[in-house]
C-alpha cells in the first residue's frame, strides 16, 4: 500500500505543504505524485521535467471558492493570476473550477481565451500595455485594469465614437507593502504599478461622464509570498474609502479587487496561513470597512497565483557531474538550472529537494546543487545536506508550479522542458519539450553572410 510522503499533510490548503497533496511512497519506497512514479516519468518524458499535480490545483481552487462563499456574504470571484504559470491546460482547469483569470499580455490573453476562459471572468493587467493588447482586450470585452494615464489615453483612441464603453478597473497604490514578514505603510510607494493615491480622485473626476469608459472596479495589491494577515485588514479600509469616493462621483463601481499575495511553504521553516484563514481575514475586513461607511457590499475579487499552482509542481532532474573542491565545497550538477528555474539566481529563493527513488534517505554530505549553464551563479541550492548519490539518479525539487515555466528561458540555447499533468495514475503531456532545432526557427541568415567562412 502507498504511504503518504509528507506527515501532517494539509489536504485542504495545499500552500501549507512542501509537496503536492498526492505525494506518496510506492511499495518500493519511490516517490509518486498523482499516482505516477517520478522516476518512471523521467524515463518516459526525459528530464528536466515539470510535473503538475491536478488534485493539488483543484483543491486550491476549491479552497478559495469555498472560503469566499463561507466568509463573504456578498458576491465574489477568485481570479487566477496566470503570470504564475500560463498554459491552455491550466486555463481550462481553473475555468472548470469557476475561477476567473488575470492576464498581463496579449500572449496570456490569447492563451486564456483559447483555453476556454469566459471573457467576462477575465481582466487585463500591466503597467505598459500596448495599443494592440488594449485593443485585443476591448474587442473581447475583457475588463481592463487601468494602471496609468497612458492606458486611459490609448483606450480613448481605441473605443470608436458611439461604441460600447470599455470596462475599467482602476489600480492604485494603497500605501501598504508586505513581503513575507516585512510590513510597510507609507503615503507614496516606490512602485511602477498603479496610480499614486493622490491621483485617484483627479482620475475619477476626469472619467465622469466619459462615454468611452465605464469604471466598474478598483484594484490594489500589497505584495507577494505574504505570511502576515494584518496588512489585509488595513488594505480593506483604504479600498473602502476609495470605493466611497468613486460612488460619490457617480461611477457604477461594483468590484473591489484586493489582489493576491498569500505565501506558500517552500522550506520546512515556512509557516504560511491557510487559504481559509487568509480569505476570512480579507472578507471580514471588507465587510467591516463597508458597513462602517454605509456602503453596499461590492463583489469581492482576489487574485491568487503562487498559492494556487506552486504547491502542485515538482521539477524532476537527472544528476550528472560531481566536483569536489577540497575543504571548500562539493558541487553536484543536474541537467537543468537557471533556464527552467531562474528564481534562485534572481531572488535567492530556497526550495526543498530529495532523491526521487530514495526520498527518505538521510543526509550523508553537504553539497551545492548546481545547474548546467555557463554562469557561476547558476546554483539551485547551496550547502544542502543531502544523501550520497550517483550520476544518473533522479532528483525532485518541490513547489515549482509557479514562476518556473513562466519565467523560463533559452539561455545557452537550452530548450525548455516538457510539462505533464498527473492525475489518478495518468500523466498527460501539456507542454512539449523544445528541441534544439526549435531554437533556430526564428533565426534569419543575411545572404551576404552565407559565404563567410
Amino acid at each position: 500500500m502507498p504511504q503518504p510522503y509528507e506527515s501532517g499533510c494539509d489536504l485542504n490548503s495545499p500552500n501549507r505543504n512542501l509537496a503536492p497533496i498526492t505525494a506518496e511512497l510506492d511499495d518500493q519506497g519511490r516517490l509518486a505524485v498523482g499516482g505516477c512514479v517520478l522516476s518512471e516519468l523521467a524515463k518516459r518524458y526525459g528530464t528536466p521535467l515539470y510535473v503538475l499535480d491536478e488534485a493539488s490545483i483543484r483543491q486550491a481552487c476549491q479552497a478559495y471558492c469555498d472560503a469566499l462563499k463561507r466568509h463573504y456574504p456578498g458576491p465574489s470571484l477568485a481570479i487566477y493570476a496566470s503570470k504564475a504559470n500560463s498554459s491552455l491546460a491550466l486555463t481550462a482547469l481553473v475555468a472548470s473550477e469557476g475561477l476567473g483569470l488575470d492576464a498581463v499580455s496579449a500572449g496570456e490573453l490569447m492563451t486564456a481565451l483559447d483555453g476556454g476562459m469566459p471573457a467576462e471572468r477575465m481582466v487585463l493587467h500591466g503597467n505598459n500595455k500596448s495599443v494592440e493588447e488594449l485593443a485585443l482586450a476591448y474587442g473581447h470585452d475583457v475588463m481592463v485594469v487601468a494602471d496609468n494615464q497612458h492606458d486611459l489615453d490609448c483606450l480613448e483612441r481605441i473605443v470608436p465614437e458611439g461604441g460600447q464603453p470599455v470596462r475599467l478597473m482602476l489600480r492604485f497604490t494603497p500605501g501598504i507593502e508586505c513581503h513575507t514578514h516585512e510590513y510597510i505603510r507609507t503615503g507614496h510607494l516606490d512602485s511602477k504599478f498603479g496610480f499614486d493615491p493622490d491621483q485617484l480622485e483627479p482620475v475619477l473626476r476626469r472619467l465622469q461622464g466619459c462615454s468611452w469608459a465605464r469604471v466598474e472596479g478598483l484594484h490594489a495589491h500589497i505584495g507577494s509570498q505574504i505570511f502576515e494577515l494584518e496588512p489585509h485588514r488595513d488594505l480593506a479600509a483604504v479600498m473602502a474609502d476609495a470605493l466611497r469616493l468613486a460612488l460619490e462621483l457617480g461611477h457604477p463601481v461594483r468590484d473591489l479587487n484586493v489582489g493576491g499575495g498569500l505565501g506558500i511553504r517552500y522550506v520546512e521553516s515556512d509557516d504560511p496561513p491557510t487559504i481559509d484563514a487568509w480569505v476570512k481575514v480579507v472578507a471580514e475586513a471588507v465587510v467591516a470597512a463597508c458597513r462602517e461607511r454605509g456602503l453596499e457590499l461590492p463583489r469581492l475579487l482576489c487574485e491568487p497565483g503562487r498559492s494556487l499552482v506552486a504547491p502542485s509542481g515538482v521539477t524532476v532532474y537527472t544528476v550528472g557531474s560531481r566536483k569536489v573542491v577540497p575543504g571548500i565545497r562539493t558541487y553536484l550538477s543536474v541537467d537543468g538550472g537557471m533556464s527552467d528555474n531562474p528564481r534562485p539566481i534572481t531572488y535567492q529563493s530556497l526550495y526543498t529537494t530529495c532523491l526521487a527513488d530514495r526520498p527518505l534517505a538521510g543526509a550523508e554530505e553537504t553539497v551545492t546543487l548546481a545547474g548546467k549553464h555557463c554562469e557561476s551563479g547558476d546554483v539551485l541550492l547551496k550547502d544542502l545536506a543531502f544523501p550520497a548519490c550517483s550520476s544518473g539518479e533522479i532528483l525532485a525539487v518541490f513547489a515549482t508550479g509557479a514562476y518556473n515555466a513562466s519565467m523560463s528561458s533559452n539561455y545557452n540555447r537550452i530548450p525548455r522542458p516538457a510539462a505533464v499533468l498527473v492525475h489518478a495514475g495518468d500523466a498527460e503531456l501539456v507542454q512539449r519539450r523544445e528541441q534544439p532545432e526549435d531554437l533556430l526557427r526564428y533565426d534569419l541568415m543575411p545572404e551576404r553572410l552565407r559565404s563567410v567562412n
